[in-house]
């Protein structure tokens, strides 16, 4: 029997203190991000020139860049690799230690990420590489792969095997029917891991931070040293954008996660 957890005692009142509690400081920074004042805490007046400061700062676009980069890069070969992953494990015959593959793949969610950052951080020592834009693709493309792998196994858990078995009735070959059915259906599933793939990179800290080299300042990097310096309304509007963007990307990722697959 389902119960509608509505009728419990104060659970209306404790939901409404959750939410206060989570999203009001969030609230704050972007409301104060539009103060015309440069003291963060005393509000005289509503303005954007705080934004107009963020975009004009030479350091701070060049932060951008560098986390854009890594993330697209990552994203792209971090997607790869788990749709690669998806289809031996979900679609493959008589694949052995298939319950391992997936651990393996998914390893990375289950180690603290300061853990794994630390592994790779000695691993570069060892290896001698010293590329900052190198060290942080490979490292932002191994903690990637399983958030994108996630919502791809799902698409495939979801998709019937109808439609390519048919494919193949009419002598289409292995690559043909990738292409023209697997691909396409699984389409929403592998532009939500992407996307959540592409979220989590641009967002990473403590693995672009211990990585942190001369020219490989990730905007996370960049922020928390401006934060060290004292907290202005730059700050407010630079975070603000990055609520923005990360509610944007994240929200579409999610949409296309549950959506119906077998609609169309």
């Amino acid at each position: 029997m389902a119960h509608d957890v509505k009728r419990y005692p104060g659970a209306r009142l404790f939901t409404a203190l959750f939410f206060l509690y989570l999203y009001l400081p969030i609230a704050v920074v972007i409301a104060f991000s539009f103060n015309e004042n440069r003291l963060v805490s005393v509000w005289t007046g509503f303005s954007l020139k705080w934004y107009e400061s963020a975009l004009s700062n030479r350091a701070l676009m060049d932060a951008v860049k560098i986390s854009l980069t890594v993330a697209v890069i990552a994203t792209a070969i971090a997607t790869t690799v788990a749709l690669m992953a998806a289809l031996v494990i979900v679609r493959g015959r008589d694949v052995r230690f298939r319950r391992v593959s997936e651990t393996v793949v998914n390893l990375p969610l289950l180690l603290p990420e300061i853990v794994l950052a630390v592994a790779v951080l000695i691993l570069f020592s060892q290896l001698g590489l010293q590329n900052g834009m190198a060290k942080l693709i490979i490292a932002h493309t191994a903690f990637c792969i399983p958030f994108a792998f996630l919502p791809i196994r799902a698409r495939l858990q979801g998709m019937e095997a109808d439609f390519e078995e048919a494919a193949q009735d009419l002598y289409a070959s292995p690559w043909v029917t990738f292409r023209r059915v697997t691909l396409p259906l699984i389409a929403p599933g592998v532009f939500a891991g992407a996307m959540l793939a592409f979220v989590i990179s641009m967002d990473d800290f403590i693995t672009s931070n211990l990585l942190n080299s001369g020219g490989s300042t990730t905007l996370p990097v960049y922020i928390f040293g401006l934060i060290k310096q004292g907290t202005t309304p730059e700050l407010n509007a630079i975070s603000t954008l990055i609520v923005a963007g990360s509610l944007i990307l994240a929200t579409t990722a999610l949409v296309l996660t549950f959506r119906n697959p077998n609609r169309g």
